[in-house]
């Protein structure tokens, strides 16, 4: 009957509603965050005055502005890409064996890693972010490297047994197919370096055109996210810093950094991976998952970088499993060579080792276990915030004290400015 206004149903913000659709909610963040930010740099400028300004920017990459020695290293790298690309060639043709091969990539490799580490370590004309940025260019590298030499190897493997060397999505038959050894040319080699992925395959997924309207508001995201990035700047300063102080500058610490992670996720995997992708009309656009409902530091480790992740699983667990370890021997294997890249990409730049990078990464193993144990939904997610908001400027804090202590004390000029 008409006169009945009331059913059996759920409020929608209860668990147990289907409703999930919270785009509101969270137009209603990113106003918040701005409003907010707003005020925060109102108030730095009020306060402190133009504390960034374009030729601080520049000194932070540059010493002397005639002199480019991070852009210089980032331009070398097309050795190491010719190279493989050089090895890929001679070993197609049947001209060196698989074992010479190997070799060729094992030394390329190691001096990839090898060959920026000691040029920021000697040259002291390099900045820490010139530094941080060459090796992260070059950690890349390593990474698309050896998925390039892995899936010829398997295309070689396969072409031996008169298998198909790759099976093509359904987007990319609608093009031309590539088949092994078509695949070893400079464009594929290049186009490859630039795609916003590491795992390397014949015939990547591809859009059908690129959508002007989309890249510029990738673009504009772009520029509106760093000039967020230099709003919330946190100020403090070091000096006497003993248990009380640490954890008042801790506590300081944690939601802008917390900010300028968030920020600094959206505008590289969303905004800049997507505008790549859509100049390179690159398929393939699942840059992240929704690590933000981890009920499991696992779950966030595996969902918040999909590139690294699928490379991990691909290149390094799943090889690790065939040859007979264990699960938890994987996992733990991936971990420690995350940390590994973690220290190598703060250590090197700041020209000092205090492996707090190598021991946090470290340390999500024990924390995941304990997580998954004894903590389920809605504690398990606020555990997992709680290590990315807590355990994050932990590491900043140390590195930014160890880094004063070594560097900065002595200078007065630094002293005041901190």
């Amino acid at each position: 009957p008409s006169h009945y206004c009331h059913k059996l149903q759920e409020s929608m913000l209860s668990s147990a509603s289907s409703f999930r659709n919270y785009r509101g909610v969270l137009n209603w963040c990113v106003v918040m965050l701005v409003l907010s930010n707003a005020r925060l740099f109102l108030e730095n400028l009020l306060r402190y005055g133009i504390l960034v300004d374009p030729i601080q920017v520049v000194s932070l990459f540059l010493k002397d502005p005639y002199s480019w020695p991070a852009a210089c290293l980032v331009i070398v790298s097309n050795v190491f890409i010719f190279v493989a690309l050089y090895t890929e060639r001679k070993l197609a043709m049947g001209s060196i064996s698989e074992k010479v091969g190997l070799l060729i990539y094992i030394f390329n490799l190691t001096v990839i890693l090898c060959f920026p580490m000691v040029v920021v370590l000697k040259l002291p004309s390099i900045t820490p972010v010139g530094g941080a940025f060459t090796l992260g260019v070059y950690t890349i590298l390593f990474l698309k490297l050896y998925s390039y030499k892995d899936v010829n190897r398997w295309c070689r493997v396969r072409t031996q047994v008169k298998a198909r060397p790759s099976s093509p999505s359904a987007s990319s038959c609608m093009q031309s197919h590539v088949s092994y050894p078509g695949n070893l040319s400079l464009r594929d080699m290049y186009y490859f370096v630039f795609a916003p992925t590491l795992c390397y395959e014949l015939n990547f997924p591809r859009s059908e055109s690129i959508r002007m309207g989309f890249l510029l508001r990738r673009l504009f995201e772009m520029v509106g996210n760093c000039t967020l990035l230099y709003s919330v700047k946190p100020v403090f300063i070091l000096q006497e810093m003993d248990y009380s102080r640490m954890t008042e500058r801790l506590l300081r610490l944690a939601v802008p950094n917390h900010l300028i992670w968030l920020i600094f996720f959206y505008c590289f995997f969303h905004s800049s991976m997507n505008f790549v992708a859509e100049l390179l009309r690159f398929g393939d656009r699942e840059f992240y998952r929704d690590w933000w409902n981890s009920e499991t530091i696992t779950y966030f480790w595996q969902n918040w970088n999909i590139p690294v992740h699928k490379w991990c699983l691909r290149h390094f667990y799943k090889p690790l499993l065939r040859r007979g370890a264990g699960k938890l021997l994987s996992q733990s294997a991936v971990f420690f060579a995350s940390a590994f890249f973690h220290e190598y990409l703060v250590s090197v730049p700041l020209r000092m080792f205090r492996l707090w990078a190598f021991m946090g990464m470290m340390a999500q193993l024990p924390l995941a276990w304990f997580v998954a144990k004894f903590l389920r939904g809605n504690y398990g997610n606020a555990a997992v915030w709680l290590s990315l908001i807590i355990g994050q400027p932990i590491a900043v804090l140390m590195y930014v004290h160890d880094y004063y202590v070594t560097h900065c004390q002595d200078d007065p000029t630094i002293t005041e400015a901190l």
